[in-house]
């Protein structure tokens, strides 16, 4: 049991750093995307207030929930691993 709870804490914490990593990442190309489409099709008006309005509608999109599956897929393929390993 001291192992399980071990494993899951450095899983834990190894997918942290890879769900912060992947959420800045996402963020960033976002807001390329966003300054880059203001560049080219727009180009008048408030350049910083187009972007934070693209960014907000980003945080409630859906893309943004994808992401959690960083820490649900894992832990479900271990469990289901530890599962068929020892109950089959």
């Amino acid at each position: 049991m001291a192992a399980l709870a071990k494993l899951l804490l450095i899983l834990f914490v190894a997918l942290s750093v890879v769900y912060v990593s992947l959420s800045l990442y996402s963020r960033s190309v976002r807001r390329e995307k966003l300054e880059r489409e203001w560049d080219e099709e727009i180009g008048e008006g408030d350049r910083e207030a187009f972007v934070r309005d693209g960014l907000e509608a980003y945080d409630s999109s859906l893309r943004r929930k994808l992401i959690l599956g960083v820490y649900i897929v894992p832990i479900l393929l271990i469990g289901t691993i530890i599962y068929f390993t020892n109950y089959r």
